[in-house]
């Protein structure tokens, strides 16, 4: 058997990807490209429910299906780039919030064709920042203690998106409590059941170290749910009260259909300054570019130092080049009008599966360029099974905090509400936001104004505006 493990095709695999370098092995990286597929799924058919859900100024909606499709593709095509690149382990797709800010307030203002344009220039300033080295220098301002409650935080929000995700928390429509559990304070729902027996098994799996525990763990869980729903038909929760969440495990029609890419290249770049001010378009240029940037700064640190990858100072192998390859992910994803492709959090789950390399990138792309053809399929993991994996991840991120001394307040202030407004917000943006504003003005305050690298004031300053740009707009007219 050894001789057949030693031919030159694996060889060179391994030495492009650094795979056993990297303490991991084909096999590990194959697993966590499917498990990280597997958690990100649903984008394919949550992010045509945010964009196509929307009509622009002019009244025009994007087609579901071609969303769809070009969701996967832009997802594919640079969660290969990426890997093949950076050689790094973190998948990308539509970013959740930029692409809700795009639909719901971008629109609001331009055509859905300039609004993609205006994803695209985001993309370019990225791009730009990145290359020219500032992106990496505002990287290495960042104290070692925000990097890590950066990471913490991200184990959090990525938690809570699983326990929302799957009804384990949901909002009560009351002023207090805002949330609680399942319905009227009790799991009222089948689909949750699943979530928190998924959530129990891969908890199980992964604690006694069984290789494959959260893949085995989410096939478990759905095909658990395709018998619950083949003799319930509890249907979709739009539907019937406790049905499921966004995916119904269950195939009906062919699981087999052409994918519509009719949207690529639909991108306008002649505003219309008659109809919207260069102000306004400045504004909602900015505010991508903010949440674009630091919630993929933010992502990528969690994730490198995740996976042992980041060094002390939570710098991780081949920066630059991530830096500048996340920047061309919303370049694509303007001109694939799927808004912009970023780092997803999600990758967590194939790197706590054991994934350290590209490699598990390039499997995830594929199956994402597959699922262009194969949406019906992709739909049959049940949000609900998905989330378990995400709850199980956020545990694994959250152990980072033991790396944080927290015995001085000048540190755990900034921790502490990075950690908590993330995930309150459903923002990583808005977490890394308060965490280095109070951070500076905590430090320079109390003694420490040397100690703060010049650059900080200035990303802290951006943020200041960045939080009241609603007022800012109004001031200005906008």
């Amino acid at each position: 058997m050894n001789t057949t493990e030693t031919t030159a095709s694996p060889s060179a695999l391994d030495r492009f990807f650094d795979i056993s370098r990297r303490g991991s092995s084909i096999g590990t990286e194959v697993r966590g490209g499917l498990v990280t597929f597997v958690t990100m799924a649903y984008i394919v058919i949550l992010n045509p429910i945010i964009l196509s859900g929307k009509p622009d100024v002019d009244g025009t909606v994007l087609d579901f299906a071609a969303v769809s499709a070009a969701t996967a593709l832009t997802a594919g095509v640079m969660t290969i780039l990426f890997g093949l690149i950076t050689r790094l382990p973190f998948a990308f797709a539509a970013g959740l919030g930029i692409n809700a800010f795009v639909a719901f307030s971008v629109v609001g203002e331009v055509t859905w064709a300039e609004a993609m344009a205006l994803v695209m220039i985001n993309g370019i300033i990225i791009v730009l920042l990145a290359a020219t080295g500032l992106r990496k220098l505002i990287f290495d301002a960042v104290p070692v203690q925000l990097k890590l409650a950066i990471t913490v935080a991200i184990g959090l929000f990525i938690a809570f998106i699983g326990f929302v995700n799957s009804g384990f928390v949901t909002a009560t429509g009351e002023a207090s409590p805002p949330v609680g559990l399942g319905v009227g304070g009790s799991v009222a729902s089948v689909p949750t059941l699943m979530f928190v027996l998924t959530l129990l098994l891969t908890g199980i799996l992964v604690a006694r170290k069984v290789k494959g525990g959260m893949l085995i763990g989410i096939v478990t869980g759905t095909v658990l749910s395709i018998v619950v729903e083949a003799i319930w038909h509890l249907g979709p929760a739009t539907e019937n009260a406790g049905g499921w969440g966004l995916t119904v495990p269950a195939l009906s029609g062919s699981p087999v259909s052409v994918p519509d890419l009719s949207l690529i290249g639909a991108v306008d770049f002649g505003f219309d300054l008659g109809k919207v001010s260069i102000v306004t378009l400045v504004m909602l240029v900015f505010t991508l570019v903010f949440s674009n940037f630091f919630d993929a700064m933010g992502t990528m640190t969690g994730l490198a130092k995740e996976a042992n990858l980041a060094d002390a100072k939570g710098d991780f192998p081949r920066i630059k080049s991530a830096l500048i390859v996340e920047g061309v992910g919303a370049i694509a994803g303007g001109a694939t009008s799927s808004s912009s492709a970023t780092v997803f959090v999600e990758s967590g789950s194939g790197i706590g599966e054991g994934a350290r390399t590209g490699l598990a990138n390039v499997v995830t792309g594929l199956v994402f360029l597959l699922a262009m053809f194969f949406t019906p399929l992709t739909s049959i993991v049940p949000t609900e099974v998905a989330a378990a994996a995400l709850v199980v991840v956020g545990a694994m991120m959250l152990s980072q905090i033991a790396h944080i001394d927290l015995t001085d307040f000048r540190v755990l202030l900034p921790v502490f509400l990075t950690a908590t407004v993330m995930p309150l917000t459903y923002s990583i943006a808005n977490g890394i936001g308060a965490g280095f504003i109070s951070w500076v003005l905590v430090n320079a305050l109390s003694g420490r104004a040397k100690q703060i690298s010049p650059l900080l004031w200035i990303v802290a300053a951006g943020f200041v505006i960045f939080f009241a740009r609603g007022p800012l707009e109004a001031l200005l007219g906008v």
